[in-house]
């Protein structure tokens, strides 16, 4: 599966203008799209810098905007008319008129601010903005029990973007959702190490050993019946809480779990501790049911 980005080859997307040209490649042509227009010279040193980092992020923008490159000794008449007085200057025309620009060489994270800027002005979309929007479709396709086609967009926004913590935490919780943890396990320890930190790559890590330890839950019906039978039962009560996580019910394992570290912090090497942190991890952090349960926890943590 493919986003509907609208690529474009570098031909449709860069190009040199003469002075001849001009009216047709960007007066004309930014009737429909967004023409940025780089005026240079071969013997400006800034210039060489400028311009590839300028083609980098039009082609980024994947045919939402588009490029023109003019030398001014070859175009003096039209440098004039624009009152260009140094180079590198750079000038971005929608509807025939100026709308953006800057003089002078720019880091690379300013020059793209400088694209998404122009593409926001002809009323389309910056990349990320369209990535954020397949990742908002792909986490309702997850919801509404869809786990295949969210899989196949989470993997198309990789596709695009490889380093995109939320579509590579998605399409992990994706497959957890068609109860195929070891490809999730495999996608997960497979994410580039510049995200393997995310928060979206934690949760989806959490999500994944809450589902390995439902396959192993026992009768929510049975362990509850234990531990009414005998309150002190501590292990019952720590296998009634996966049960309870199993069956859907993550509140009421939080308490199972914040009763059993009240009762005692330390049983088998903080169990519960641990556990209520898996279960945090797995949530969003402004689930109410972590911000009650980590207060409910650091009240006794700190008592």
């Amino acid at each position: 599966m493919e986003l509907n980005l609208g690529t474009a080859p570098d031909a449709d997307l860069i190009k040199d203008t003469t002075e001849q040209a001009f009216m047709a490649d960007v007066i004309e042509a930014s009737q429909t799209v967004p023409i940025i227009v780089d005026f240079w010279a071969p013997w400006c040193g800034p210039c060489k810098t400028l311009g590839p980092m300028l083609e980098d992020a039009v082609r980024a923008a994947k045919g939402a905007v588009k490029m023109v490159k003019l030398n001014v000794d070859e175009a003096q008449m039209i440098a004039g008319q624009l009152r260009i007085q140094s180079i590198p200057t750079v000038y971005a025309f929608f509807k025939g008129q100026p709308v953006d620009g800057f003089q002078g060489a720019l880091p690379a994270s300013e020059i793209k601010a400088f694209v998404d800027r122009v593409v926001k002005s002809g009323g389309g979309e910056a990349p990320g903005d369209q990535l954020a929007e397949a990742v908002e479709a792909a986490e309702a396709m997850l919801a509404e029990g869809a786990a295949v086609d969210a899989a196949q967009t989470f993997a198309a926004i990789l596709g695009e973007d490889p380093n995109h913590a939320g579509a590579y935490g998605g399409l992990v919780r994706a497959h957890i959702a068609m109860d195929d943890l070891d490809k999730a396990e495999a996608i997960l320890n497979g994410a580039p190490v510049e995200i393997s930190k995310a928060p979206e790559l934690e949760a989806a890590h959490a999500q994944i050993e809450l589902a390995r330890q439902a396959a192993g839950a026992g009768p929510v019906g049975e362990l509850k019946a234990a531990v009414e039978a005998d309150p002190g039962n501590l292990q019952a009560r720590f296998d009634l809480a996966q049960a309870l996580h199993a069956a859907g019910q993550v509140e009421e394992a939080v308490k199972e779990l914040l009763e059993l570290f009240r009762r005692d912090r330390e049983w088998n090497d903080g169990a519960a501790k641990a556990q209520l942190f898996t279960i945090f991890d797995a949530l969003k952090p402004n689930d109410p049911i972590v911000l009650h349960g980590r207060r409910k926890l650091s009240s006794m943590i700190f008592a």
